[in-house]
């Protein structure tokens, strides 16, 4: 990304960690333009960031995503189909070698 494509508040992505953020400030350092992201406020240098294409989810909607495979994992843990399975195991760890 160009340093002229840039502006304070867009939405960017630095693809090598998956980082996304809203640009806070735009800097000059050494001959080299960085800006730096909300979501961590480190500086990343322009020309290694993308536009962010709005996949929807933040942080938040992760964590809650998480809670619900979460609930989810336990409803199968608490019910009689796990409990059944296990009856049907003899409980022995062989590796098979």
């Amino acid at each position: 990304m160009l340093a002229e494509e840039i502006a304070l508040g867009m939405k960017v992505r630095y693809p090598r960690t998956g980082t996304t953020g809203k640009i806070l400030r735009i800097e000059q350092v050494r001959g080299d333009t960085f800006a730096e992201l909300d979501s961590t406020n480190l500086l990343y240098r322009v020309d290694h960031l993308i536009p962010a294409t709005g996949s929807g989810k933040t942080a938040t909607t992760l964590v809650e995503d998480a809670k619900q495979v979460i609930a989810r994992e336990r409803e199968f843990a608490a019910g009689s189909q796990l409990q059944e399975a296990l009856k049907n195991i003899d409980q022995s760890c062989e590796g098979g070698g």
